[in-house]
C-alpha cells in the first residue's frame, strides 16, 4: 500500500525520497512522513537495544595445516567442545540443538545437526553428539581446514526453575 503510494509520487528509491520536503511527505503519508524523512536522511533517534536475545553458544577453529589424523580431528573436536562447555557455563544457559561445522581442504563445508528432547550443557553430552555427527559425514580420506560446534534453542538456566501455582484459592486456603 505504502509502496504503491511511493511510486505513484514518484519515489522508487531512497534519493528519491530523500529529495522530498517535509511538509510534502507529511501531507502525503501523515505522521509517517516525519519517519520517511527522517530516515532517508540516515536520522534515527530511537534508543540503541545493545542487550538482544542471544540464539547461539558455539566455536570454531580453523587449523594452520589441515588436519587428516582422525584421532587428531577427534582431539581437536574435544578442544572445541570445552570451549563450547565453558561459554554456556559463562552465559549460564543450556540448548537443546547441537550442529557441528565441517569445513575440508577443498573448502567444501557440510553442517549436521541434532535436537535433543533436553537441553546440555555437559561436556560429555556435547562431545558425544558431537563424535557422532562428526562420524556420520565419514571424514575418511579427506583432510579438515575447520570444525566447529554451536548449540542453539537455548534456554537460560536462570529462567527454568518450576513455579507450581495454585489451582484453586478460597478464603486464604490455597489448594
Amino acid at each position: 500500500m505504502t509502496a504503491a503510494k511511493m511510486h505513484s509520487l514518484g519515489i522508487h528509491t531512497g534519493a528519491d525520497l530523500k529529495e522530498r520536503s517535509l511538509l510534502e511527505l507529511t501531507h502525503h503519508f501523515g505522521k509517517a512522513g516525519q519517519y520517511y524523512y527522517k530516515i532517508a536522511r540516515a536520522e534515527d533517534d530511537r534508543p540503541v537495544e545493545a542487550n538482544r536475545v542471544r540464539k547461539s553458544i558455539g566455536a570454531e577453529t580453523s587449523f594452520a595445516r589441515d588436519l587428516s589424523d582422525h584421532s587428531e580431528m577427534l582431539q581437536e573436536l574435544e578442544q572445541i567442545a570445552q570451549i563450547v562447555e565453558q561459554r554456556l557455563e559463562q552465559h549460564e544457559t543450556r540448548g537443546r540443538t547441537l550442529t557441528l561445522k565441517v569445513k575440508f581442504s577443498d573448502y567444501q563445508q557440510l553442517t549436521r545437526s541434532k535436537t535433543m528432547l533436553a537441553p546440555i550443557s555437559e561436556l560429555s553430552r556435547i562431545f558425544e553428539i558431537a563424535k557422532a555427527l562428526f562420524e556420520s559425514i565419514d571424514p575418511e580420506n579427506r583432510s579438515i581446514r575447520l570444525l566447529g560446534i554451536s548449540l542453539s534453542n537455548l534456554d537460560n538456566a536462570k529462567q527454568t526453575q518450576v513455579i507450581q501455582l495454585p489451582l484453586f484459592q478460597n478464603r486464604g486456603v490455597i489448594f
